[in-house]
């Protein structure tokens, strides 16, 4: 059977960072995420209106970075069909218990090392009498603190061959590539990819440093763009380091802000959800040097540290192959 449609949506983050206890802040007090859990070194967030038990999960590490990736199956067949796929691809790991409320859970590896994971069964959010919505259609009651963030949205991977993890999701997981940077000489520069009618889940940028499983950043969804709007004006009261936005982007016309967390990921807020990709036979858009040259849709151009900064950084990966005396290179 074709993978298409197997993987139902991204999931879940674990993300790594330096500064727990400030991390936590920033994703309660700025993005409005709840704690719903906590063990040792990890804390678990929930966003109000994911119905999973928790969107983020939080650990306390030597540096910043994306520690791993979940992906939740269509169901327990669809699940061992893809667990099956990425067995014969070379990339399984294996299977492991899954953190509070998931299921076991099938690791695996892209090919620029970056680990994910795949499950099925899943425990819903349950929504505290303090926490408990109005309206019995969402996970959890609007928040009244932060910007506040509605769900976990997309995460944009540092890679050093963009194409070969493309290849690798529409094989072995069924993604949909919607749209894509192609370089003069050919050399796919970056990849946004789907796994259902969003227009994008997964995405892949080069690693300008030649570095592999580093992450660019991590995207949570507002409601709309006065959500995005306000949140300039709550970072500014809550100290928030601002890299760049509010604006549009021309590659899937989201409209963004970019910031950082104090253990240094970068976090984008984002107002996707407006386009769709409802199309069988969408038509993958190709945007060339010269078009990427004229900037975001409203005329700023891409910043430079959009284009050198990702977690974790040479010096901290040169610091952990000290650690384990090995060379990274």
């Amino acid at each position: 059977m074709a993978p298409g449609h197997e993987i139902a949506h991204l999931a879940h983050v674990t993300l790594l960072t330096p500064t727990l206890e400030e991390s936590v802040r920033f994703f309660t007090d700025f993005l409005g995420l709840e704690v719903v859990g906590r063990d040792g070194d990890d804390v678990y967030l929930h966003a109000w209106d994911d119905y999973v038990h928790h969107s983020l999960t939080l650990r306390g590490h030597r540096h910043a970075g994306i520690a791993r990736t979940t992906l939740r199956a269509f169901g327990p067949e669809q699940l061992e069909r893809r667990v099956a796929a990425l067995e014969a691809a070379g990339r399984g790991i294996g299977w492991v218990d899954g953190e509070p409320g998931f299921g076991r859970t099938y690791l695996f590896t892209d090919p620029d090392g970056h680990e994910f994971g795949v499950f099925y069964d899943a425990d819903w959010y349950e929504p505290s009498d303090e926490s408990r919505p109005a309206l019995k259609n969402q996970a959890a009651k609007y928040p009244s603190g932060g910007v506040p963030a509605r769900r976990l949205d997309h995460v944009n991977f540092l890679g050093q061959v963009p194409v070969d993890n493309r290849d690798f999701l529409a094989d072995a997981l069924g993604a949909m590539t919607t749209e894509q940077i192609v370089l003069n000489d050919g050399t796919v520069a970056a990849a946004w990819t789907t796994f259902g009618n969003k227009s994008y889940d997964l995405v892949y940028t080069k690693d300008n440093l030649g570095l592999s499983g580093r992450l660019h950043h991590i995207a949570f969804a507002a409601d709309s763009r006065a959500d995005i709007l306000r949140a300039c004006d709550v970072a500014l009261d809550q100290g928030v380091f601002i890299e760049t936005g509010p604006h549009k982007h021309a590659i899937q016309q989201t409209f963004f802000l970019y910031v950082y967390e104090p253990g240094g990921n970068r976090i984008e807020l984002c107002n996707a959800g407006a386009r769709l990709i409802l199309a069988p036979d969408w038509k993958r858009v190709d945007w060339t040097e010269l078009e990427r040259a004229k900037g975001q849709a409203w005329g700023l151009k891409t910043i430079e540290s959009f284009h050198t900064h990702g977690t974790p950084t040479a010096a901290e990966l040169d610091h952990e192959a000290e650690l384990a005396g090995t060379d990274r290179a």
